[in-house]
């Protein structure tokens, strides 16, 4: 490789970051945005996240359509694809989103995010089930520290009191379960269709489900200029733009790569909300948050060196 090629890859490896790491940092704010229609503007998660997947599913099947015009519906053609398509809608996006946002309204952004980024520890576990293989040494010192990074959290050392209650807990726990659906249940529709074409569709799915569900237009939220920039940004900033980067990214850097300097996310979302909606963080949520970024990063380590 000569001298250019090196300046090119290195210049295509700086991009790629970037754009992983932008697309983080949107994700975080998207989460903070979420907190702040809850905390400040008396919204809940069942009337803003099926509006927010409503609007953001159609402005990306939209944009199929107006690319790809009848071709935009082909997933529609064969059985098993819309099954499946379904399926990624409800156990996937649908649950994905609202336990993740519930969680965000039951505590804060920062724990909610947190606790969502467990999942590659489930996914370890299913991993290591479906191989009939004990974990190796690595993969157990990142179980232990997303437990004690969990119990820091949620007890703040304190076995007898509870930081955050039972329920944003629980809910928080139970929404990096989806998110291992939300991962591993697309990877054959993966192999045919485009990820941004298959998330349009889910996000229409789960979000008109959701509709039916929880009847968002029956909710009093006072619609401002706060309200109304908040969703914006939600929607463009936090759904399309940031998937767009973190994909772009995946493409320059691999997956690999980019779930580690996508580890951002969590820490976007805790100093958006510290900084903007002034929302205490004591040392030892630090601390916990800390072990369970650590526990992704040994995971996405692991990831690249059996890539390699």
């Amino acid at each position: 490789m000569d001298t250019k090629e090196k300046k090119n890859a290195r210049m295509t490896d700086t991009i790629g970051i970037m754009m992983t790491i932008a697309g983080g940092c949107l994700w975080g704010l998207s989460a903070a945005c979420g907190q702040y229609l809850f905390d400040v503007k008396g919204a809940t998660a069942k009337w803003m996240v099926p509006i927010r997947l409503i609007l953001a599913g159609s402005l990306m099947v939209l944009y199929f359509i107006i690319r790809e015009k009848k071709e935009a519906f082909r997933i529609w053609k064969k059985k098993r694809d819309a099954i499946d398509v379904v399926i990624y809608g409800l156990a996937g996006l649908m649950l994905c989103q609202f336990t993740y946002y519930y969680t965000i309204e039951l505590s804060n952004a920062g724990t909610a995010t947190v606790l969502q980024y467990i999942s590659p520890v489930l996914i370890m576990i299913l991993v290591c089930i479906g191989e009939k293989r004990v974990p190796k040494v690595m993969e157990v010192v990142a179980l232990v520290l997303a437990v004690l990074g969990i119990f820091l959290i949620a007890t703040h050392g304190d076995i007898t009191h509870l930081a955050i209650s039972k329920e944003a807990l629980a809910i928080g726990l139970f929404s990096a379960w989806t998110v291992v659906v939300y991962n591993m249940q697309p990877r054959r529709l993966m192999l045919y269709y485009p990820t941004p074409y298959l998330l349009g569709w889910g996000m229409v799915i789960g979000g008109i489900v959701l509709a039916f569900a929880f009847k968002p237009w029956q909710y009093s939220v006072n619609i401002d200029g706060g309200v109304i920039l908040a969703f914006a940004a939600i929607i463009f900033l936090g759904t399309i733009s940031s998937f767009s980067l973190y994909m772009q990214g995946v493409k320059l850097i691999g997956p690999g790569r980019a779930s580690l300097y996508c580890c951002v996310e969590p820490i976007a979302a805790t100093l958006i909300c510290a900084v903007w909606l002034k929302e205490p963080f004591a040392a030892i949520d630090i601390v916990g948050f800390g072990c369970i970024i650590a526990t992704i990063l040994i995971l996405g380590f692991l990831d690249l060196k059996k890539s390699a």
